[in-house]
């Protein structure tokens, strides 16, 4: 096993698609509008998509932003998404990943990392992380 962690580009197009459906429960992922969101996450400034590799195989992937606030007095790094192949969990990958999501958001001007969750609580518990706020939502 040779796991490496990488920032996506166009070429992983395809081959992100089946983890993104994955990691989709909520929602259907429509690929026009899948190939759409990522042309426009690889154009933004503030925004980074990892892809996490087994001998170039991709096994997980990981999508946040940073954006500036009033509430924090500063930066704000989300992160929106990270998935690891269920076969592949536990095996520090999402550690990697997050680890290298944070370092990109301090190298920004970040001074807080948030996220949201419904199954992983213990995972970002063991990172460091705390329960702050609950979460509310709204189809438009």
């Amino acid at each position: 096993m040779s796991i490496q962690v990488r920032k996506v580009i166009s070429g992983d197009l395809n081959s992100l698609l089946p983890l993104v459906a994955d990691f989709a429960t909520s929602f259907v992922i429509s690929e026009t509008a899948y190939r759409k969101s990522l042309h426009n996450i690889l154009m933004n400034p503030c925004a980074l998509a990892l892809v996490a590799e087994d001998n170039g195989t991709p096994i997980g992937y990981c999508l946040g932003f940073y954006h500036d606030t009033f509430y924090a007095n500063g930066r704000v790094a989300w992160l929106e998404e990270i998935m690891v192949s269920s076969s592949y969990r536990r095996r520090g990958i999402g550690e990697s990943m997050m680890s290298t999501f944070e370092e990109w958001a301090r190298a920004q001007g970040a001074v807080l990392s948030a996220l949201a969750t419904r199954r992983a609580s213990a995972f970002y518990e063991a990172l460091g992380y705390q329960e702050s706020a609950t979460y509310f939502r709204k189809l438009l």
